[in-house]
This record gives C-alpha cells, structure tokens and sequence, in this order.
C-alpha cells in the first residue's frame, strides 16, 4: 500500500485531514507544504476554462494539468478527478486510470457515484489502482446543486452506497454538500476517512477549491470560506508595476546588464 494512503488512513478518529485542489505546479508546491491530500479536481473546467459543466472537461486535460500539479508535489497524496465518461464500464476505468497515472505519476483516481460504479470500483482496486469515492452532490451528473439527505430515503440510500463503496475498496471518500447528521453518521459508520465539502466538520477532513479559498473566484457558494482577498493584491502588484514602467521607474540598472 501506498505510504502516503497508509498514513491517511491512520489518521481516522485521530487527526483531521487537510485536502484543497491544485491545477499547476506552482499552487501545488505551495499546497504541497500543509495538505495531506492535494486533488488535481475536475472542477477546474469551471475555475480556469470557464466551462458551464464539468461534463466538457477532458481526459487530455485532466493529464496536461496532472503533469504540471505533480512537479509541485513531493510529500502530498496526489488525487486526479476521473472526468465525465472516461470510466462509463470497468474496461473503459481500467483503460483511462492506467493511462492517467502512467502520464501523471498521480498516486490515486477519485470516481463520483454510488451502486452504479460498485463493478468499475473493484475492478480498479484488483488492479493495485487506489480509488477515492465521491457521494452527495455528483457535479458530472446531476442536474440540480441542493444538498443531499433532506428525505429518509435518500438518507437510507447514501449511508448504503457508502458502506458499498468502502467494501469495494475505496481508501477515502468525499461527501460533497450532505446534510450535517448524515455526514456524521457516514463518517461513524464508515472505516475509511471522509473528505467534506459543505458536508460539516464531522467528516474526517476538509477539501476546497484552491481559487474560492484565496479569493481568486468569484464563488458565492455558502460552503466556501474565503481566507484572502489575492485578486486584490495581484491588482495592486500590477497596478505597481504598470505605474513604474509607464514612469520610467522600472527596470533600474541592478535589473539590466552591461559590460
């Protein structure tokens, strides 16, 4: 097993896990010095392509992206997103989840669903390919974004699929925007830890998108906390430098060369 997955593992009922996204070397590197997990996430058809759903990003995308977010990172378990029909049966999985992490060096996929993917999951697994879930909210499905596990048997469906998931041998799960009791019963329930996105601090860890939580979104989702204003300071280091250059300030001598 992984050292990085072992040691995420040991850290269930013990210490909280700390999970963002990352799309580019130089986040990740950053990233790479505080989280246990850095997710290399679908999402970023959104926050860098402008993409209405992240049903439009690409396996090649997911990769080139992957590529750059691995020369960042050293110590972090390294996640990528599995995107929109790239494991549609355990072949096709088999196939893409091969590929990905020959390309990327990444040390593990993340596959969004429930009873569906049961087959596809253990395939994986089978084949020494570490697997994170993804239940609640499916961003590559689902149609409308409200919180999951208002109904009982939505409740009585989840807490199932995610006990199916654990048993078909994923190492973590991510339990995106889930009703607060239900995310703490799953997190009871289950052996594995959990990753939480607007699903409460009773999972086992935490995980946002890297732009929302630095403020370089525009993000109004109510889980999302925003921890700096950069768009603020990147406009302020730039308006610096358009004003020195527009007078003649910069670049100075110890910034140019001569014999």
């Amino acid at each position: 097993m992984n050292k990085n997955i072992k040691n995420i593992l040991n850290k269930k009922n013990k210490s909280k896990l700390v999970c963002l996204t990352a799309y580019s070397k130089n986040i990740a590197s950053i990233l790479d010095n505080h989280c246990d997990i850095i997710l290399v996430g679908d999402s970023l058809g959104s926050v860098l392509y402008n993409y209405k759903s992240t049903k439009e990003v690409t396996l090649d995308t997911m990769i080139n992206h992957s590529k750059s977010v691995r020369l960042g990172v050293k110590k972090s378990l390294m996640v990528v997103d599995m995107p929109f029909n790239t494991y549609r049966n355990p072949k096709e999985a088999l196939k893409n989840a091969k590929l990905v992490i020959k390309k990327t060096k990444c040390d593990a996929v993340k596959l969004e669903g429930g009873k569906k993917i049961i087959s596809i999951v253990k395939k994986l697994v089978k084949n020494k390919i570490p697997v994170m879930g993804h239940l609640g909210i499916l961003p590559q499905t689902d149609k409308k974004f409200t919180f999951k596990g208002k109904k009982t048997l939505e409740r009585n469906r989840i807490l199932k699929e995610a006990k199916l998931l654990e048993a078909a041998g994923i190492f973590s799960i991510v339990l995106e925007c889930i009703e607060i009791k239900l995310s703490k019963m799953i997190t009871n329930k289950l052996t594995i830890p959990t990753i939480g996105i607007g699903s409460s601090a009773n999972c086992d860890g935490q995980v946002l998108v890297i732009d929302d939580l630095i403020g370089l979104s525009e993000s109004k989702f109510r889980f999302v906390k925003k921890y700096v204003n950069m768009s603020k300071i990147i406009n302020g280091a730039v308006r610096k430098y358009k004003l020195e250059v527009l007078r003649k300030q910069f670049p100075k001598s110890k910034h140019s060369f001569k014999n």
